[in-house]
């Protein structure tokens, strides 16, 4: 796949570990020596601003994406490449979905779960066939894999659509497997291959 834009969902939080922050300013340099752009919520606090910053002072592109009403609540960043302002959360993914060739999911709260979660469903809908990555940062998502593994094991989510979600505990290997992805043009087709 040509990849050349990667959104990131994340917090509006850093967390109380520094590992949090560590792991997405080294994410957001990564980005930025590989020539992909950033494509992410437009704050400038939390693990937003942290990523967006590590991007910008590493001489890489950042597109933000923010609704009116959360720009002052997020602290809308203006130091980046383009702040895109929406008017609502659905047409803010939708911005980010149409401006990105993959997705990478960092730790965060109900709003990143919910990001994900419709891009995996669009996907499963077959609205679109991008890469969709979790970075696994100290354990914070093994619930969240252990429990589509469940969904899985209970018949609730055929084996197709838990392998679209890629998932390492490494900022490197995730991307390496992002860019690597042999991702089909229609989720239905490899659904049927495993029926």
């Amino acid at each position: 796949m040509n990849i050349k834009r990667i959104a990131v969902f994340c917090g509006a939080s850093s967390g109380t570990n520094p590992l949090y922050t560590e792991v997405a300013d080294y994410l957001g340099r990564l980005l930025s020596q590989q020539n992909i752009e950033l494509v992410y919520g437009g704050g400038k606090v939390g693990l937003m601003g942290v990523i967006a910053d590590a991007v910008m002072q590493s001489g890489g592109k950042v597109i933000g994406v923010i609704p009116d009403f959360l720009y002052e609540m997020e602290v809308g960043h203006d130091e980046i490449t383009e702040l895109i302002k929406v008017k609502s959360m659905h047409e803010r993914k939708w911005k980010m979905h149409e401006l990105s060739d993959a997705i990478i999911t960092l730790p965060g709260g109900f709003g990143t779960m919910e990001e994900v979660f419709e891009m995996l469903t669009w996907a499963q809908l077959n609205l679109h066939s991008k890469p969709i990555g979790i970075l696994n940062i100290n354990k914070f998502y093994n619930g969240l894999l252990e429990q589509a593994d469940h969904m899985m094991a209970e018949g609730f989510l055929k084996p197709a659509y838990r392998k679209m979600l890629i998932d390492s505990t490494s900022a490197d290997e995730l991307l390496k497997l992002i860019l690597e992805s042999q991702i089909p043009t229609s989720i239905a087709a490899l659904t049927e291959s495993q029926t």
